[in-house]
């Protein structure tokens, strides 16, 4: 183990544009870091560095005592003696040691997924991570292998290229997904599980937090049944001035795909760099047994990203960060013989509808946060953040008469939709002792949606022409959220704790469908709520602790809820109805009992859950003159499950762990 850090330091060292890499104190970068990420990077500069080689030192160290390992010679390695512990430490970091938001240019951890600066010891729900190193173990090339061997994680691919998490029985819309802090969710996000999870490249990620049960009021709509953020790769301030050019390749022969990434990175005075770009080329899939390659399976996608890092003055970190990420002819494989699902609307076999997807995500963010000056009574760490990202799909579908291979193309629908998304946040954070830790903020959201569709019949006939048809969305439709929060955790007394927090959401949508009975009608909706919660947590020892809470869960509907023209099944399509406009937001309550271990060779925890979801958004079928129509209806459900994961370590080099 000790030969590969060296390994890899040394080739750190040999990439460097300073001859040496400097040892670094916690007060050099206590005016940019906080106090726990201070802490650990006392605690690192501890273990022994790697200053410049000397070929031909002039004095020789005395070995009388021995001395720490300072510096070697082309002739002399340095010797370790590490104990037990800080082997096993290495090997085996604790829950205790696994920090949220427990990165240098993350101030206070104020974007992080629990906005603070916690270990998934102290953290009162189920929270785990997955960083840098799992991902290149894993040799992640998408986020389902990203995210595949998560506890409490379901995924769910309903054509390759696409990825829908599960947590706690929920997905889609139900689930919140943030890139550095800011929503990926928006109002065009469909219920069910949908494909945009998929839409990151797993090498621009240095970590990804997951937190199982509602975050609404840290977040707001969506978050009731977790919430995943993934936080992005930075270049690292803590081994001073540096650059450094990295490449990956995967390949892989079930599909003849490969995956290619460069990453370009450096830090020199008080800015860095962090850019890269990949191209992950899937073909289909060999089914064996010579049945050949499976239809539908094959796709492409590139990505690029680049983040700039800035400290200004002695408390402040500017980031500018930009992120694109496109998929070509991403196919939904159902739709392509011999997976052809029904029922047609005469209730008679569907047939092949092959229906490709263009996706695009892009971000860009500005970013200022810090520590305050002085000493104040309103906040002790800051951050405020200005986003805009857009979600792009375009979509090319094709109808024929039968399901043979000769079947004559009858239709062929071509569609676009874009959400435009611009955002704002302020998040403060005040540490006042005995009396607790608050984190309080503000932040908005507003969407332009802009869509259409046309229709050509029988397009391989000469001189046919695509007609206008209803797009997905209705073109020009708005929605815009805006919500305020505030949370406070506090040690009640030496071993028990407590977090609790509130929340207000405002949500209001506008827009003009196209219905089939009226005609196009224009509509203006709001939404508001207060929403809370509270946890407790007790240290039996300082090993074991028990924790509880019970978390509110919040979704407004959107868009895509009142006014979405899309596939509900292969031949049906679903049509809004203006009954849907009075439906009401999700309301959830979740009840949960965990027990966290974090002893020196085993830790786990166990958490067991209730929720009681008192208006889910559903469909109800409704008869009107004989004839069935479905509407969204308000609908209670209950679900209740047991999450666990644990780890035992045999040696330093041997364990084993596994989930339920």
């Amino acid at each position: 183990m000790f030969k590969r850090l060296l390994a890899s330091a040394a080739l750190a060292a040999a990439t460097t544009t300073a001859p040496a890499l400097p040892r670094l104190d916690a007060q050099d970068l206590a005016p940019i870091v906080s106090e726990s990420t201070a802490l650990r990077i006392a605690q690192d500069t501890e273990r022994p560095t790697l200053p410049p080689v000397e070929v031909r030192p002039e004095v020789m160290p005395d070995t009388t005592e021995p001395p720490v390992v300072d510096s070697f010679t082309a002739d002399q390695s340095p010797t370790f003696n590490p104990n037990v512990s800080d082997v096993y430490s290495q090997s085996f970091p604790s829950l205790s040691n696994q920090i949220i938001g427990g990165v240098p240019l993350d101030t206070a951890g104020l974007n992080s997924i629990l906005r603070s600066e916690q270990s998934l010891f102290d953290a009162p729900q189920l929270a785990t991570i997955v960083d840098r190193q799992e991902l290149d173990e894993r040799m992640a090339t998408s986020m389902f292998r990203a995210l595949q061997k998560e506890v409490g994680v379901t995924l769910q691919q309903t054509g390759n290229g696409q990825l829908s998490p599960f947590i706690r029985g929920l997905t889609g819309q139900q689930i919140l997904i943030l890139v550095d802090g800011i929503r990926l969710n928006n109002s065009v996000l469909r219920p069910g599980p949908n494909q945009y999870a998929a839409t990151f490249d797993p090498g621009m990620i240095e970590r990804i937090e997951v937190v199982r049960g509602s975050q609404s009021v840290m977040w707001g709509s969506d978050a009731i049944g977790g919430a995943i953020n993934i936080v992005t790769r930075s270049a690292n301030p803590m081994i001073g001035d540096y650059s450094r050019v990295s490449f990956q390749e995967y390949a892989a022969t079930a599909n003849a795909s490969s995956y290619s990434r460069a990453n370009v990175e450096g830090w020199v005075g008080g800015s860095g760099v962090f850019a890269g770009a990949s191209y992950f080329n899937v073909n289909e899939v060999d089914r064996g047994g010579g049945l050949g390659p499976q239809p539908g399976t094959d796709y492409s996608q590139y990505a690029g990203d680049i983040k700039y890092n800035k400290i200004l003055g002695d408390n402040v970190i500017m980031t500018i960060a930009l992120q694109h990420f496109e998929q070509l002819d991403l196919p939904r494989s159902d739709r392509f013989l011999p997976f052809v699902l029904g029922p047609a609307p005469n209730n008679s076999s569907g047939t092949q509808r092959p229906t490709f997807f263009d996706q695009q995500r892009n971000l860009a963010y500005l970013r200022f946060q810090g520590i305050a000056d002085v000493e104040n009574l309103f906040y002790d760490a800051f951050s405020t953040t200005v986003s805009y990202s857009l979600t792009k799909e375009g979509n090319d579908e094709s109808r024929f008469n039968n399901n043979t291979p000769a079947a004559t193309r009858t239709r062929l629908t071509q569609s676009e939709f874009r959400d435009d998304m611009i955002g704002a946040n302020v998040i403060l954070s005040k540490d006042n002792g005995d009396f607790g830790k608050i984190v309080y903020g503000a932040d908005y959201y507003y969407e332009d949606i802009d869509a259409y569709r046309f229709r050509t019949n029988n397009p391989d006939n000469p001189g046919a022409m695509p007609q206008p048809d209803t797009p997905q969305y209705p073109d020009d439709s708005r929605a815009d959220r805006i919500g305020t929060f505030i949370s406070w955790e506090v040690n009640l007394t030496q071993r028990l704790s407590a977090s609790a927090g509130v929340r207000y959401e405002n949500l209001d949508l506008s827009a003009t469908p196209d219905y089939d009975t009226i005609g196009p009608f224009s509509f203006t909706r709001s939404y508001q709520d207060w929403i809370g919660s509270v946890g407790l947590g007790y240290e039996v020892t300082n090993d074991l602790k028990l924790v509880g809470g019970v978390y509110e869960g919040f979704r407004a509907p959107t868009i895509d809820d009142l006014t979405g023209n899309k596939t509900a099944l292969q031949n049906v399509q679903s049509v809004p109805r203006i009954g849907d406009l009075g439906i009401d937001p999700e309301h959830s309550y979740t009840y949960e009992v965990g027990v966290k271990y974090d002893g020196d060779r085993v830790r786990f925890q166990v958490f067991e859950w209730w929720n009681d979801f008192r208006s889910v958004i559903g469909r109800e079928i409704v008869t009107v003159n004989g004839q069935d129509f479905d509407f969204l209806a308000n609908q209670r459900a209950y679900l209740n499950g047991t999450e666990a994961y644990g780890e035992y370590l045999f040696n330093p080099y041997w364990s084993v762990y596994g989930n339920f």
